[in-house]
């Protein structure tokens, strides 16, 4: 059973076609990385398939159920830059948010509720920042309380959009010995990354869309001068960055 199946996907803004006809399946227990150039469709990929935006055309399944029914399967980290930071809740608060699914409406926290949150904040190395208001982290703190989050959601798969901007290296480092463990206990991560030239061998499979799909597989098979030059219209520096440091 395929992690995502995507069939003839159309999205648009404002009646202009973001993402166009896209078809791919996606196997779980990776760590997937979506790359192309800025207004790709990247960010309204994930979007779509998290059920946020409406679709223009085509079908979205997640382990073969279709989106309403899987939405307790996946959990979905924004751009850092889409976050109210200003917004008076604390770290326990953020991460408390992704129990409440689990939780019910109206319905008081368990303490296997607060367990769960206190563990995904150890996991991050957060646990020591429980009462602090969120928007006094900084940038790397901010995500890691936002993936502590994200694990508190307890779903076979995660998406991270952009989760490098503004982190610090050891947030970095952390943020892809995380993905690693969670892979390791059969998740699926989908990671949307502009850093082409430093991360994209360390994904198991890539999947680089420029509006429409351009090509789908291994980081060997994928980040090759031809393939990114079609996805990239001949961005001569980028492609002599890549065979500059040996990406091929």
């Amino acid at each position: 059973m395929n992690a995502i199946d995507i069939s003839n996907l159309t999205v648009s803004y404002d009646k202009h076609p973001v993402i166009r006809a896209i078809t791919v399946s996606i196997k779980p227990k990776q760590i997937v990385g979506i790359i192309g150039p800025n207004g790709a469709g990247k960010s309204t990929l994930l979007k779509a398939i998290m059920g946020l935006l409406p679709l223009d055309s085509g079908n979205i399944s997640i382990f073969s159920k279709s989106i309403n029914e899987a939405k307790h399967l996946a959990a979905y980290i924004p751009q850092r830059s889409e976050i109210d930071w200003d917004f008076p809740v604390t770290v326990k608060d953020v991460v408390m948010m992704g129990r409440y699914k689990h939780i019910g409406l109206f319905k008081r926290a368990k303490k296997e509720d607060y367990a769960i949150v206190e563990n995904s904040l150890k996991e991050l190395g957060m646990q020591d920042f429980t009462n602090r208001q969120i928007g006094e982290l900084s940038g790397g703190q901010q995500q890691r309380v936002f993936l502590a989050r994200a694990l508190a959601q307890q779903t076979e798969i995660l998406m991270l959009d952009e989760p490098f901007v503004g982190v610090d290296a050891a947030t970095e480092n952390s943020i892809w010995e995380l993905m690693h463990r969670l892979k390791s206990q059969g998740k699926t991560i989908f990671v949307v990354n502009h850093d082409l030239t430093n991360m994209v061998k360390k994904y198991d499979s890539l999947l680089l869309i420029n509006q429409r799909l351009v090509a789908y597989g291994k980081p060997s098979e994928v980040f090759k001068p031809d393939i990114i030059n079609k996805a990239y219209a001949g961005r001569l520096t980028l492609l002599d960055e890549i065979e500059t440091k040996g990406q091929v």
